[in-house]
């Protein structure tokens, strides 16, 4: 087991990680080799969802077998703590089997918890998360930010105005009693990795990116996310499960915001991926998902000979 190094891919929305995972996987099997991905996508596993979230279909789940995608309902919570277990056993399970493993995500916490061993912050009394959750939507991320500026001003410093999920994070440590680290690990990993890692970033030119943000929104509301949204309110969402960017717009009718909110979270990742110094970066703009495969085998090849 030892000798299979997992393949992390990650990158910003919309741009193609699933179809270039599913590709390399094609790619592998030609060589004789096996692979088998775990999504570290913080809302891929609500399995009413499955829309707005981009999770893989059934019949990309067949190129590629995917853990880690609709293990919860949108009436549960769901930590980072309880994803690091299932990711790491999902992890030693494939490499057991003697297969690949891909992890396969833009949620960069999500990521780190299924290659590292992180220390995670106890969990806070979940009442505390519901009312900033309701806070947050009623008078938006800005707000929740200025307050945060105000309790610990070196974490505000590295949090984006937009970033929800970290800003609640933070104020719901501070109410706990809980000192947020003040400033994020610089690279990837803010501990080693557990097992040996090949980590590939993916970029995209900003306007070809938007563009496919935009046509990604419109093929959702085809697919059906507005109904798909009802009905995963009228089961009553978790606070985690409604913070899935989608869930309120579309329930509100906002599609313009949810684009915008979509765009945002795109440029903090990309933001988020160019200061990192411990992965190879790749940029996918107008390269097919066969062409960028090639190129991420060859780099996990290279890493596991060297």
């Amino acid at each position: 087991m030892s000798a299979t190094p997992l393949l992390a891919i990650f990158g910003p929305t919309s741009v193609g990680k699933t179809e270039i995972a599913i590709e390399i996987s094609d790619q592998l099997v030609e060589a004789g080799v096996i692979a088998a991905a775990v999504s570290a996508d913080a809302y891929a596993v609500y399995s009413e969802i499955p829309i707005i979230t981009g999770a893989p279909t059934l019949s990309q789940q067949e190129r590629l077998a995917t853990s880690c995608v609709g293990i919860r309902s949108v009436t549960e919570s769901f930590s980072v703590g309880s994803f690091s277990t299932h990711a790491h056993s999902e992890v030693d399970r494939i490499r057991t089997a003697g297969e690949v493993p891909i992890v396969v995500g833009g949620t960069g916490l999500y990521l780190r918890a299924a290659v590292s061993v992180l220390d995670l912050l106890p969990p806070v009394d979940p009442a505390i998360r519901e009312r900033l959750m309701l806070e947050l939507a009623e008078r938006g991320p800005a707000q929740l930010h200025q307050r945060l500026s105000v309790l610990a001003p070196l974490k505000a410093e590295g949090i984006s105005q937009g970033d929800s999920q970290r800003i609640v994070r933070a104020l719901e440590l501070l109410e706990a009693g809980v000192e947020p680290t003040e400033r994020p690990a610089a690279g990837l990993w803010s501990t080693p990795p557990r097992i040996p890692t090949v980590a590939v970033g993916l970029t995209m030119d900003r306007e070809t990116q938007r563009g496919l943000i935009s046509d990604r929104i419109d093929s959702m509301l085809e697919l059906g996310a507005e109904q798909e949204v009802a009905q995963a309110w009228e089961l009553g969402p978790s606070s985690t499960a409604s913070a899935a960017i989608g869930m309120r717009e579309l329930r509100d009718g906002d599609v313009d915001r949810m684009r915008f909110r979509t765009w945002q979270l795109a440029k903090r990742q990309m933001t988020w991926l160019r200061r990192l110094d411990d992965v190879v970066l790749i940029d996918v703009t107008g390269r097919s998902s066969g062409d960028v495969a090639s190129e991420v085998i060859a780099i996990y090849d290279g890493a596991r000979s060297a």
